[in-house]
Parts: C-alpha cells; structure tokens; sequence
C-alpha cells in the first residue's frame, strides 16, 4: 500500500529536526503524528518540553515549535504493508525535500532520528552533501522497541535535545 507522509511542523527558527520513517496506520486515520497511544513520543516531550500528550494536538504541535522543534518523517511517501517500519519497500521511498527544508531553516543545528529505520532510510535515500549537520539515532518511541526501558529513554532523548534547545527541568 502507497503511504503518504504529514506535512512538515516547524517555525524558521527551528534548531533541531525530529524525523521518523512515515505515519502508522492510526496516525494516518487520526492525521497526527504519533497517534497511537502506546507510542511514547508525546509522554517524552512532555517530560521534555512540558507539552502533555492530554493537550490538543494543535496545541502540541504549537509547543513544539516555541520549544525550537521541526517534526517530519524521512519519506514523503513509500509502500508500505501495515505499520511496521521493517515494512517499507526501500525501493519505493521517495524522501522529502531536505534540500530546500534545510536551506529555509538554516538555524537547524541538529537532526535527530527517532529510531534506527528512519537514521538508514534517510542514509540510504539522502545525499550525505545535503547535510552538514549532526545527527543523532535516539530510542524509538514505537510501541514495538520494547528493548529500552521508558526512563532510559526519556534519558537518550533529553541528553540528545539539551545540546540544541531549552528543556523542562527535570521531573
């Protein structure tokens, strides 16, 4: 099945670049990014940037703009059967436009990659002369990367994103 990624959450003055592979099933029913309950992203940023997952979406996003934040998925669309990372044909993949995302967000200082999947497909999918930025692969958010426990994953996730933007204090 053809999947079609979100578009774009980000200000221009967006410091750091969060990217995942392409919308599950439930968030692509929802039209959100990271819809599933059982995905941890919106509790992390809560802890994060103090945007709780029981605000509105709109509201979430809105917070995480202030907080410096750009979200996006590496693939403006790929075939895909289910939810399951593991499931894009890379053959498919049609990455979006970093190119000009990059040179319209130019205080961008870190991209990070919200699990292994997105970090290889973008590698494998992006011209490395694209980006001169850092990037960092942290801890899925997915329900299915049970291998971590949540507090070390909050843990990976704050120390990634103090480098680039202001954080919550900690709980």
């Amino acid at each position: 099945m053809k999947c079609l990624g979100f578009k774009l959450v980000a200000d221009p003055d967006a410091r750091v670049l969060i990217l995942g592979t392409l919308p599950s099933a439930e968030s692509l029913r929802r039209c959100e990014y990271y819809a599933n309950p059982a995905n941890k992203f919106w509790r992390i940023m809560g802890e994060l940037i103090g945007v709780r997952p029981e605000v509105t979406y709109e509201d979430r996003l809105r917070q995480l703009k202030r907080s410096g934040i750009a979200l996006w998925d590496v693939c403006h669309s790929a075939e895909r059967s289910g939810s399951l990372d593991a499931k894009i044909l890379l053959s498919t993949v049609v990455p979006n436009d970093f190119q000009s995302f990059l040179r319209t967000h130019a205080r961008i200082r870190l991209i990070c990659f919200n699990g292994g999947a997105a970090e290889r497909i973008f590698r494998r999918k992006v011209p490395p002369d694209i980006y001169q930025i850092p990037c960092k692969v942290l801890p899925s958010t997915s329900p299915a990367h049970t291998r971590m426990k949540y507090n070390e994953k909050v843990s990976r996730w704050r120390d990634a994103l103090a480098e680039a933007i202001t954080l919550s204090p900690q709980s």
